[in-house]
């Protein structure tokens, strides 16, 4: 049988720029009950403050972020967003972007 999973990684930047994998998670679906519980675990597991994190738009992750880590900047990420943009895009104007 094949199941399909997702790994969810959480990469942190160091003050001094050293990158760090600080969680792999395997999941089925994503909500932001889930992102409470990983983050909520990095605080337990003494991450102290996140500066800013970047992700989709799920519907709660703003508020979970905010429970978690207050002091934290939530930023969307740059590939959602072009992804959602280019909803609103025309066949035609994609196929004359591609071109550029």
């Amino acid at each position: 049988m094949i199941k399909k999973l997702v790994a969810y990684v959480v990469l942190g930047i160091s003050e001094y720029g050293k990158k760090e994998i600080l969680s792999i998670q395997i999941g089925e679906n994503e909500s932001s009950k889930y992102w409470l519980e990983i983050l909520n675990e990095l605080k337990n597991r003494d991450v102290k403050d996140i500066l800013i994190l970047w992700a989709d738009d799920l519907t709660g992750i703003k508020e979970s972020i905010n429970v978690a880590f207050p002091n934290t900047e939530y930023q969307r990420c740059i590939v959602h967003q072009v992804r959602s943009t280019l909803k609103h895009v025309s066949d035609k104007d994609k196929s004359y972007l591609q071109k550029i």
